[in-house]
């Protein structure tokens, strides 16, 4: 299975990256994109399987990067790992065709909880 991870943030990417390594998602393909817009030319040559983004990124902004994938009719599953977790934001992710919104900071356990029934 191919996960992007994508967030403006070099460490985060790479909490996100060891996070899913001890939630026992480790022998899954992942990459790693810096923002939208570099994951969306990402994911037009090759979908993975789950887009695991941030909401606030320079260039183009998960929700943005969601946006444009369901304009172009692409149903890859799609996840939220963010510091925004308000109603508003939530509504909005969900109505997006975001699967999921996991809060920073996060843990294991959610990880566990959340991307088992996504990646099962």
């Amino acid at each position: 299975m191919k996960i992007l991870v994508v967030d403006d943030s070099p460490a985060m990417r790479m909490m996100v990256v060891r996070t899913l390594r001890q939630a026992g998602f480790g022998g899954n393909d992942v990459t790693q994109a810096e923002d939208g817009a570099i994951a969306l030319e990402a994911i037009r040559k090759e979908t993975p399987d789950l887009v695991l983004a941030d909401w606030n990124m320079p260039n183009m902004t998960g929700i943005e990067l969601l946006e444009a994938l369901r304009a172009e009719e692409n149903n890859v599953d799609f996840g939220f790992i963010t510091t925004e977790s308000t109603t508003e934001v939530r509504k909005k992710a969900t109505d997006a065709g975001a699967k999921f919104l996991i809060s920073k900071p996060f843990t294991v356990e959610a990880f566990e909880k959340v991307l088992s029934t996504v990646l099962s």
